[in-house]
């Protein structure tokens, strides 16, 4: 009688649950190994968080994280896959985790429903091997940014807006590669900065370039192939166009993974009067007698003149009858003075 021999840990339903990925020569036995004792953090429950959070809780980790202080809303589920009809109004985490334990009951799945701050953060991401960004606000990614290098861990991150996205790897230390503040040492203005609340994203792309950050990270976490480092991927969903392209290496004079930095115990504060987080700061420029919701001039029985200012593609799903539209665009930009006197 001949006796099997296994070289490996892997159990009879690892081996038949990730038959197709132990085949691929570049992968194999080891590689899954590496992941059975590994953990991911995934910060961002949203667009693409969803797709991130699925291909990694069915990769075999052993351990996996998810960061969100949201609720589940019905705008959210045309490129929110990881949530359904019957999760709305549920936390975030609490969608997501029910979604990947159905996929894989054994993964161990930790939720932190909370917002990150300066002061909670270091303590969840020196828990995890790898993290993934998959926020929607730039504040938050400078306090994902220095939260990682003080914890030396490596930070997949990726943005989408429209038809476009971007994905790179911050931090990796084997590279010697850059950081997010190496490139922007400085967060821009809250106001120069659009969202997909703002501008709209379709599905597909936070698809798109959400799997793409979780093949990094297993790529990371089991030393296989080229990591993303020192290097950005730009696609263009609409031309169908990705292109690489180079980055600036490490620089010595970063506030937080330079020679002499000074961000050293903790994520630096961000800038006065901007958001660590993926809502709308509400900054009241208007006194409250001086603003009206669309409600209530809907339900107003005085005569008013009004002005649409949102662009045309918003015009177009609902606006007030006889209500005159001028683009904000138009406003800010037009030099002819005397012809929108005239209009108006």
């Amino acid at each position: 009688m001949t006796n099997y021999v296994r070289n490996h840990s892997l159990s009879n339903d690892e081996i038949q649950r990730y038959s197709r990925q132990l085949i691929i020569s570049e992968f194999g036995v080891n590689a899954q190994e590496r992941l059975k004792s590994s953990s991911a953090l995934i910060i961002g429950c949203g667009g693409l968080g969803s797709p991130t959070a699925l291909y990694l809780a069915s990769c075999g980790l052993s351990r996996l994280g998810l960061v969100d202080h949201d609720n589940v809303d019905k705008s959210n589920l045309h490129r929110q896959i990881v949530h359904n009809e019957t999760t709305v109004g549920r936390t975030k985490v609490d969608s997501a985790r029910l979604t990947c334990s159905q996929i894989n009951s054994s993964l161990q799945i930790d939720t932190y429903n909370l917002l990150l701050t300066r002061e909670n953060i270091m303590d969840i991401v020196k828990q995890y091997d790898v993290i993934l960004d998959c926020t929607d606000n730039v504040i938050t990614r400078y306090l994902i940014n220095d939260a990682c290098v003080l914890c030396r861990k490596p930070l997949v991150s990726a943005s989408v807006i429209r038809f476009e996205g971007q994905l790179t790897v911050w931090n990796y230390i084997e590279k010697n590669g850059p950081c997010y503040r190496c490139l922007y040492p400085q967060a821009p203005p809250a106001e120069t900065v659009s969202t997909c609340s703002d501008v709209g994203i379709l599905g597909p792309v936070c698809g798109t370039l959400g799997s793409l950050q979780a093949l990094e990270a297993i790529k990371i976490l089991t030393k296989v192939g080229d990591i993303l480092s020192n290097r950005m991927l730009l696609v263009d969903g609409l031309s169908m166009n990705f292109r690489t392209i180079k980055l600036r290496n490490r620089q010595s004079t970063c506030a937080v993974c330079g020679t002499n930095p000074t961000i050293i115990d903790q994520p630096a504060p961000p800038p006065l009067g901007q958001c660590s987080n993926d809502q709308p700061c509400r900054r009241n420029l208007l006194n409250s007698n001086e603003r009206m919701t669309a409600d209530d001039l809907a339900k107003s029985t005085t005569a008013s003149f009004i002005i649409d200012v949102r662009p045309e593609q918003e015009l177009n799903i609902a606006h007030f009858e006889n209500s005159f539209h001028l683009p904000m665009d138009r406003l800010l930009y037009n030099n002819n003075d005397e012809q929108l006197r005239n209009e108006l």
